[in-house]
Formats: structure tokens, sequence, C-alpha cells
């Protein structure tokens, strides 16, 4: 049975990590950061606290991080790479869940039958910063700002799910779910405009619900019109007031 934390993963550099902090500054990626920091706690506190963050990795690509039906324990945080959650339906048929990028965390799905509830892979190297959730509710509790960060962790992953499930064109979802890759990217430091979809066509469609080649086509046509510009697997959104007009009906801002 995979779990979080397979025997001997340790944390390898990876260039892919914004950055490592030092003793007392937080990854750039670090997903809980945010709210440790309005807490007035640095890494020295959590620390002191006897919160344990567990680096593992690297995870090459296909490589599953948990399986359904895994025991849960911890939660993680992608802090370099990206991971794909996915389902296996009674026809045998695999439904996409959603893509995480750097700074985002896996495993909130899982809290309450304490089971995942879906399959994680890596999509290319990914590394992990994994954190003990009976710890961290602990902590939670004496942290106001990091539950409430909790509940909005939680709230993120119920969105992202609902955005694309309404009655919007092929155009309308993709157009959606490049301006939420940037959006993504851009809160966590990256390039809004310029970034690597490493996941495949036939994903992004799957969890678009469309065809790979009308994913293609859609793509193909953003590129012909100046919209944005691909080169294999690299997208830089050339027209993002474009992109985000065309998206509006699905972000609804």
């Amino acid at each position: 049975m995979s779990t979080l934390l397979p025997n001997g993963r340790r944390l390898v550099p990876n260039p892919a990590a914004a950055d490592d902090g030092d003793a007392l500054r937080f990854c750039s990626t670090c997903a809980f950061s945010q709210a440790c920091l309005s807490e007035g706690y640095d890494k020295r506190h959590l620390a002191d606290l006897h919160v344990l963050v567990e680096h593992t990795g690297p995870f090459n690509a296909r490589e599953h991080l948990f399986r359904e039906g895994d025991e849960f324990n911890a939660i993680a945080a992608v802090r370099a790479g990206t991971v794909k959650t996915y389902i296996i339906d009674a026809q045998g048929n695999e439904q996409v869940l959603g893509f995480h990028l750097p700074g985002e965390v896996i495993g909130l799905n899982a809290i309450h039958s304490a089971r995942y509830p879906c399959n994680a892979v890596a999509l290319d190297t990914v590394t992990l910063c994994v954190f003990s959730f009976p710890q961290l509710s602990m902590l939670a509790t004496r942290m106001p700002g990091l539950q409430q960060h909790l509940f909005r962790l939680l709230s993120q992953d119920i969105g992202k799910a609902a955005l694309l499930s309404g009655d919007f064109t092929a155009d309308e979802r993709m157009a959606a779910f490049l301006v939420m890759l940037s959006r993504r990217y851009a809160s966590r430091g990256f390039s809004p405009h310029r970034f690597t979809l490493t996941m495949a066509r036939a994903d992004i469609a799957n969890y678009l619900h469309l065809a790979p080649e009308t994913v293609s086509r859609i793509l193909r046509r953003m590129s012909n019109d100046g919209t944005i510009e691909v080169k294999q697997r690299d997208v830089y959104l050339r027209d993002m007031p474009r992109l985000e007009t065309l998206a509006k009906s699905v972000l609804r801002n």
C-alpha cells in the first residue's frame, strides 16, 4: 500500500522549488506560511510546538503518492512539480479531479473518512512537504489563524471542483483553465504569463469534460489569433484581458 511517507524518502534539492527559506523564513511555496506569520510564528516557534514538517521526494513522473483507499495520516503541500488527482469510475474510466501546483495542498478531502478517496500521481519530478494531520490539528487549536487557513483551503478545493461543472462553452472552459493556472502561479511568486503545461492534453480535456481534439483545436485557434503562444508544452499568455473576458462567465470575476 502506498503512503505519503515511503521508507527512505527524503528531500533531494530541486531547482524547481522557488525558495528554500532559511532557519526563520518559510519557503516561498509554503502553503501555511501566511497563516503562521499572521499569528506571529516563524519556523523556530513551530519547532518549539513540536510540529514536524517532513520533506519527501523526489517522486518521478507517473509515480503514485497515494492511492484510493490508503490510510490517511497526513496532508501534503507540493514543494516542486505538479500532482494530478483522479478516480477510476465504475466503468473503469479515469476521471481527472484536479492538478496541484507548488504551494498547493493535497489530501484535504481525506479528512472525513480517514482514507484517501482518490489517487495522486506525479506528472513530473515532485517533492513534498508533509504535515502530520493530528499534529497540525492540535496546533490549529492554539492558532486561530491556522484553523481559518485550513477552512479556506478546504473551501478553495470545493470551489475549484465546482467552477467547471456549469453549462459553459469549450472556449470558456479552456480560457478559465488558463486564467486559473495564471492566478495560481502568480500567487506563489511564479510568472503569471509564462508557464509549462505539465499535464497532457488528454488530461486537460478529461478535467474540462472536453474531447482531446477539442482542446488541441482551441489552443491552436488561440495561438493563431494572438491570444496565446504555444511551443510544445510551454505557454505564453499574450493577451490576458481577452482571456479574462472569455473566462468571466466561468470565474465570475
